[in-house]
């Protein structure tokens, strides 16, 4: 047998092996490809097996259907935070979306008829973030008749930190989980602010626990509420287990965590979407940075267990490995994107992994079980924080090309770049006099430069697996942005500053109970573009079975930004889905076009203009004999694109 057959071979094994694992809801005898959970599956991947739709036929794709949610935001306290994310899943024959306030919706997914909606809306106040990635679904197996109420639940968090259970069928709360169908999250959390302790995406669910982590306001001090992770039953709501990243019992090794500092250390919150191994009852988190974000001498060491993938027990939330991604956090890498469940080709030998995207431009693969590193990660050294009482990680986790996917050196003014000679050179001014020194180049007082930046690498929109071509589909941001720590001991020099008017494009951040504020902007020419080169947006493939890239190119115009259509690659929010058909769909840029991309080439075959910023992750699913690619189509407040309401669907003829 040659070594191209063997390889063959493994690949063939392993798309059975992920279709038998992964999908096991997604074969029903009705139901070839239905889309059951966040991201596809239990495990991630935003992989549909749907192949009705290919690389011949998708250049017909026509819209199907448009639903309005009514939700645009009027009289919110900062509505110009408003987010269309979520990602709609297909269970029990229907379709289930959120707003950013926790309207739920479920629809036909053939017509887009709304079967009933359920507001859970928390009011109209401030909160941090106005954002829900969307829903989960659980069935009670003990429930007995297919009709018994509230067999089928959707369990969803709200940005007021509840967690609710309705009833799938009707919307109708389910009245035995928690207290007339919600826990109350906040209860045994230390709440600093109101608004900014909150739930931005779906629980897991593994067997009957529901697991939940929270968002928490970045930056505002360094003793912040708690990032607990809690397992609940999905019948009663009550609490099983909680696990803190952070270890405030017992006295943890110097080198992680000092045990003072630890008691009073906040965040290190699991906001982005977990995934699960329902076979060995795994639950895979990612964590987010200790607070604040951009200083640590309030929390020394390595803060393990932060900016980490942490596999817990699912019925008793045990730790059963962890693997830290980036050592004490002062540059805001949480570990943003879901973790994928997949069994994958790595060296020639197929293993149960799990693999992770970093806002650092790195993908991870660890043995689902162990926690072994499938691929070589290396400890390097890196630059040293010149910032009195901070103490940086001299090393930090790296990985190899091409599982290293964005440019990490410096920021040189060589390196300056503008739509014209004048925007270069004024770029090169704004350059000269900060700190760069590559990616992990800590935080200064005369400004440093962050490159990709706590915008770029791998966000919430996550990665795509095809477990049949052994094929990651990865979109990336190289955003260049400037933090700036700012004296507030003994003479508070912020406040004077934000109040000044000369740093309109800033964003401050007193971090209480450190000797510093923070500043922060991005780093972009007087033409407002930014001042390295171009793509800032990109989408790649790595073939993992060859440890090589496939392909890579620019995501998204300046159509909608600028007078003429130029392919730079545009910052985005959203993630790609690989499909059976040999496609890979992903919209999310600026320039509000949705597309199709041939998988094996990156080629557009495909692209559609929207009515507004289709800022999320599609789903993708077969019904009634069609396959249907759905997409939220509302905005991003935060990327500045255009504000809607819709849920489109797309079909062919």
């Amino acid at each position: 047998m040659t070594d191209r057959q063997a390889l063959y071979l493994l690949r063939a094994a392993s798309a059975l092996l992920a279709t038998a694992t992964a999908w096991p809801a997604a074969f029903a005898a009705d139901r070839s490809a239905d889309w059951p959970a966040y991201g596809g599956a239990p495990g991630g991947g935003q992989y549909s097996a749907a192949q009705q739709i290919t690389r011949d036929n998708v250049a017909q794709l026509k819209p199907l259907w448009t639903f309005r949610t009514g939700e645009l935001g009027e009289g919110l306290a900062r509505p110009g935070k408003l987010t269309f994310e979520s990602n709609a899943i297909l269970a029990e024959g229907r379709l289930y979306v959120t707003t950013a306030l926790n309207k739920v919706f479920a629809l036909d997914p053939l017509t887009g008829r709304e079967l009933w909606q359920h507001d859970a809306a928390p009011g109209r106040g401030r909160f941090s973030e106005l954002a829900a990635r969307g829903v989960s679904s659980w069935v009670d197996t003990a429930a007995g008749a297919t009709a018994a109420t509230c067999r089928q639940r959707i369990f969803f968090g709200t940005l007021d930190a509840r967690l609710v259970a309705l009833d799938g069928a009707t919307g109708k709360p389910c009245e035995a989980f928690g207290a007339q169908g919600a826990v109350d999250l906040n209860a045994g959390i230390r709440l600093r602010g109101r608004g900014d302790y909150l739930v931005t995406s779906p629980p897991a669910i593994a067997g009957d626990v529901v697991i939940v982590g929270s968002a928490v306001g970045d930056n505002r001090a360094a003793e912040l509420e708690e990032g607990v992770v809690r397992g609940f039953d999905a019948r009663s709501g009550r609490q099983l287990w909680a696990w803190d990243p952070i270890p405030r019992r017992g006295t943890p090794p110097p080198k992680d965590w000092t045990a003072a500092q630890a008691q009073r250390t906040g965040a290190a919150n699991a906001w982005a979407p977990m995934a699960v191994d329902p076979a060995r009852g795994l639950v895979y988190v990612p964590t987010g940075s200790a607070s604040p974000d951009f200083y640590g001498g309030e929390r020394l060491g390595d803060n393990r267990d932060a900016n980490s993938l942490v596999a817990l027990r699912a019925a008793t939330g045990e730790v059963v490995w962890r693997q830290q991604l980036v050592h004490h956090d002062l540059w805001d890498y949480d570990v943003a994107a879901q973790p994928v469940v997949a069994d994958v080709v790595v060296g020639g030998r197929l293993r149960s992994a799990v693999l992770q995207a970093t806002k650092t431009g790195m993908l991870f693969i660890f043995d689902r079980e162990t926690g072994e590193p499938l691929i070589p990660v290396h400890e390097r050294p890196v630059p040293r924080s010149d910032v009195p009482g901070e103490q940086a990680s001299p090393t930090q986790p790296f990985v190899d090309p091409p599982y290293l996917f964005v440019r990490t050196g410096p920021v040189t003014e060589a390196q300056a770049w503008g739509l014209t000679p004048l925007d270069r050179y004024l770029c090169k001014r704004k350059i000269a006099p900060l700190r760069s020194e590559g990616i992990f180049t800590p935080p200064s007082l005369k400004g440093t430069i962050a490159w990709p930046s706590w915008a770029g690498g791998v966000n919430w929109g996550g990665i795509a697996f095809d477990p049949v071509r052994q094929r990651v589909v990865i979109a990336t941001m190289e955003l260049p942005m400037v933090v700036t720590l700012v004296p507030r001991v003994p003479v508070d020099t912020l406040k004077p500053m934000a109040d000044s008017g000369q740093f309109k494009g800033s964003e401050f951040a007193r971090m209480e109970g450190t000797p510093y504020g923070m500043r922060r902007e991005p780093l972009l020419s007087p033409l407002g573009v930014p001042c390295t080169a171009p793509p800032w947006g990109k989408l790649l493939a790595i073939d993992l079975a060859e440890g090589r890239r496939l392909w890579e190119r620019p995501l998204g115009t300046t159509a909608e930004k600028a007078p003429i259509a130029l392919e730079l690659g545009m910052p985005f929010m959203g993630g790609p889905v690989a499909t059976a058909g040999g496609l890979v769909f992903m919209a999310g840029a600026t320039d509000q076009r949705f597309r199709a991309f041939d998988g094996d080439s990156g080629k557009v075959l495909w692209e559609t203009r929207l009515p507004a910023g289709g800022n999320a992750t599609p789903s993708i699913f077969e019904v009634g004999g069609r396959q249907i690619v759905v997409l939220a189509v509302g905005g991003h407040g935060g990327l500045g694109s255009k504000r809607g309401d819709h849920v489109m669907a797309f079909a062919l003829p």
